[in-house]
């Protein structure tokens, strides 16, 4: 279930005997990879404690709608859009009437009315109340509106009765919950982008860099993070926030970026280089501000300028290389530059695109790419860099997958 990996889950727990499973539904949802973060309503405090499930979460319980301490960390609307899922176990017949009813009288309920995030609920309570025409309304009304119920299961309750209303298994709920996330073409994988351009300095006040801004390889974090991946994202100077849940890494030279890479590359499934790395950098870097002659308007400035290191190409050349795939931005030649580039660098993938065009080149809003690989030649139209980010990683993952399963079977031959 490693669709749950990164994933931001608001764990609603409502006043029911039920809530005692709610501490193993933590535990199981964290041992996952997903991040917990518990609402209790005052009900709840009753049958469990918030101190045992800040323990099992590792973050602070939410308890009131108005606490002035939690409104000025994670407020109740910055709550609601922090997470992926709103999850309420147990789902007592009061909460389940006060959802479908409309009502925000307490934070759990203000915060299903506010998230745009699927709300998910297991019901548990007696089996009489389960059967009530009035509950069943309700049921039908939440279902009506989108909202997902698991359960209730049928058996033995803490009452003595015998019938449907006991909540689900705590597997089976972390199960139900994992299925709404089997979208996430890259769950479980880490992924490391490289953005931006780099500096190379030539004196203390000046520098030899590019015009990439780090849009396309923000995009892709972004995206990774949206398909279930741990992302690390090593960028240059930009002036663009990380994305959220996103692991930035702030370097300055090409040489600094290649020895963050090479620092982390054995955390890494999947590189993706879109750093416009500089090729070259001054040999000599002056001690103090280089001066021009006031009196010398002929004067002229010559540069030695030395090769940088190759960060894709020694990705590629480690014994054990993630799967690899660069970026070729070019002015003409398109294509046959990019290609020429995979195989050079022997890349699995390379996404070309044509810089030359304003419209798509470094610091637009849009791009359009054609993505190489063995036999592949597949262009991406244009659109927003989010929107050929997400499509760039359906190729990615697709070719991730069957690159990996080659490399299975090699090693399982040579064993």
């Amino acid at each position: 279930m490693q669709q749950l990996s990164n994933k931001r889950i608001v764990l609603g727990v409502t006043g029911g005997i039920a809530a005692y499973k709610s501490a193993e539904l933590v535990r199981h949802l964290g041992k996952l990879g997903a991040d917990v973060r518990v609402v209790m309503t005052k009900a709840a405090c009753e049958f469990i404690t918030p101190l045992t499930m800040q323990a099992l979460s590792h973050n602070p319980v939410h308890l009131d709608l108005l606490d002035t301490k939690a409104e000025a960390g994670m407020g109740h609307i910055e709550l609601a859009r922090w997470a992926d899922v709103i999850l309420v176990a147990p789902a007592t017949a009061d909460f389940m009437a006060r959802l479908a009813g409309g009502h925000a009288d307490d934070l759990l309920t203000t915060l299903c009315l506010a998230t745009s995030a699927p709300i998910c609920l297991a019901p548990a309570m007696n089996q009489g109340m389960w059967r009530d025409s009035v509950t069943q309304e309700n049921r039908d009304e939440l279902l009506e509106r989108g909202v997902k119920l698991f359960g209730p299961d049928d058996g033995f309750q803490a009452c003595g009765d015998v019938g449907p209303g006991r909540m689900l298994d705590p597997e089976i709920i972390v199960e139900k919950t994992s299925e709404l996330f089997t979208h996430d073409i890259l769950s479980g994988l880490r992924v490391m982008v490289t953005a931006g351009g780099t500096r190379e300095d030539i004196d203390p006040v000046r520098y030899i860099s590019n015009h990439s801004s780090g849009k396309m390889g923000f995009a892709i974090a972004e995206a990774a993070i949206e398909a279930g991946a741990t992302v690390t994202l090593v960028s240059g100077p930009v002036h663009l926030d990380t994305p959220e849940r996103v692991k930035r890494i702030d370097v300055v030279s090409a040489r600094d970026m290649h020895q963050v890479v090479h620092d982390h590359l054995n955390e890494v499934d999947i590189f993706i280089g879109c750093a416009a790395v500089s090729d070259y950098r001054p040999a000599e870097v002056a001690k103090e501000k280089i001066k021009k002659d006031a009196e010398n308007s002929g004067e002229m400035l010559e540069l030695r300028l030395v090769r940088n290191p190759d960060i894709i190409a020694s990705v590629t050349g480690t014994e054990k290389p993630p799967f690899v795939v660069g970026f070729a931005a070019e002015t003409h030649n398109v294509l046959g530059y990019a290609a020429d580039k995979m195989r050079r660098k022997k890349l699995n993938l390379v996404v070309a695109n044509d810089v030359s065009d304003s419209e798509i080149g470094f610091g637009s809003q849009s791009n359009e790419v054609t993505v190489i690989g063995e036999e592949l030649e597949e262009p991406l139209p244009r659109a927003s860099k989010k929107v050929v980010s997400r499509k760039l990683l359906q190729i990615v993952a697709r070719r991730f997958r069957k690159w990996r399963a080659q490399n299975e079977t090699n090693e399982s031959i040579g064993s």
